[in-house]
């Protein structure tokens, strides 16, 4: 049984702090929950103190509780930290060390692994006071859930949401229990990377990055020390990942180089082939005389090839992504075969029911040696999640 020591804030989520109780009961763990006077405005302590059959603290100057010094103790003697919902005034004392409350003293007193839920108004999430509260959070190794996009309280719609019960939950779980990749070193490659015609252009794709970014999520999950390294995208790093942001191609490999040795490489950006031999250093003008412009393009470097057939430093894992139009399986068992690889993940570029490109969808099939397995039509964090098993697999085989 672990013991989670549950931090209620005053936010209009708060009631959703007990279904959460209800969630972690049924897994047969203890919680205390600790409630903030702004909190209590929004409900009775003894509702939390009914589900969780444990007495509430709301008091940083409670005479028994302290003289026992109760603020460390709470601490102490939990298992893991979670705060829902996190309020932006909650963030800003937390990483400024303000300890006015029993909440914020507990927090600057604790040693113990903690996960915020944030919730609040949209603009609040975008000020650049929250966001540099935020970073210095992550920095110092605290977890973050959401905040997820939708429509709040007061009406407006955009990130600040809180996470789910059941995604506080699952990540609860994570942080509880150890990881199946734990020890080991991951790499993962996402999105697309980009080659300069001029200054203002560029050759792409439309990659969007969600694939490479939950694998490098579930990865981290799993308890892998895990480096993302990005081309440009849209979307929210993962949490608690280390991400290095590249465009080009040569950028992506100068940075995977830079990254081994690592154990587990995996390969889902969509890699740009060819680069300008000629590239402007000015914006290449249209004129009434050029109907026409011709492009010198020269090979990228083959990024997975490169790490694939190192003769030191190459990792123990080595898995590729193969998207194609047509002929999809021979097409993935030649890559396998020539860039020397150990799977190939293989999706089409149209799975039938909708581009594979920006969807949170996806249809693969896995390639190893002479075995194939279709994995069907998932989402694309439950692919990251099938690939994290069977990554695992792998190295309990080979232990």
């Amino acid at each position: 049984m672990k013991k989670i020591l549950l931090i209620i804030t005053g936010g209009i989520a708060s009631y959703r702090a007990l279904d959460l109780i209800r969630e972690i009961k049924r897994s047969g763990d203890d919680v205390t929950c600790v409630m903030t006077k702004s909190a209590c405005e929004f409900i009775q302590p003894i509702s939390f103190a009914t589900l969780s059959k444990n007495k509430v603290y709301t008091e940083l100057f409670d005479l028994n509780n302290e003289s026992e010094i109760g603020h460390i103790n709470l601490s102490r003697e939990s298992d893991l930290i979670v705060i829902v919902p996190a309020t932006a005034n909650t963030l800003y004392k937390i990483a400024n060390g303000v300890a006015d409350d029993l909440a914020s003293t507990i927090m600057l007193a604790s040693n113990k692994p903690t996960l915020i839920a944030p919730s609040m108004n949209v603009k609040m999430w975008e000020n650049q006071n929250t966001i540099a509260n935020v970073l210095k959070l992550k920095e110092q190794g605290i977890y973050f859930i959401g905040p997820n996009k939708g429509e709040m309280a007061c009406g407006e719609v955009g990130y600040g949401k809180m996470a789910s019960v059941q995604e506080i939950k699952k990540e609860i779980d994570y942080l509880l229990k150890p990881g199946i990749l734990t020890g080991k070193r991951a790499l993962v490659t996402s999105g697309p990377t980009i080659e300069k015609i001029d200054p203002v252009r560029f050759i792409s794709n439309n990659s969007s990055g969600k694939q490479g970014h939950a694998i490098a999520n579930a990865l981290r999950r799993h308890g892998a020390d895990t480096n993302l390294i990005s081309g440009p995208v849209n979307i929210n790093d993962p949490e608690n990942v280390k991400v290095t942001k590249v465009n080009s191609a040569e950028e992506m490999l100068h940075e995977c180089r830079e990254s081994l040795p690592v154990d587990i490489a995996v390969f889902a950006a969509a890699v740009s082939d060819w680069r300008c031999s000629n590239t402007s250093n000015i914006k290449i003008k249209k004129t009434s005389e050029n109907d026409e412009l011709n492009l010198n393009l020269e090979k990228n470097q083959d990024i997975l090839k490169e790490i694939s057939t190192l003769n030191k430093n190459r990792p123990d894992l080595v898995i590729g992504f193969c998207l194609e139009t047509d002929n999809l399986i021979e097409t993935a068992k030649e890559k396998l075969k020539n860039k020397s690889c150990d799977w190939i993940v293989a999706n089409e570029h149209h799975n039938g029911k909708e581009s594979v490109f920006d969807s949170d969808m996806n249809s693969v099939k896995l390639v190893e040696n002479d075995d194939l397995e279709d994995w069907g039509y998932l989402s694309k964090n439950d692919v990251a999640e099938k690939l994290c098993i069977k990554i695992s697999k792998f190295f309990n085989e080979a232990a």
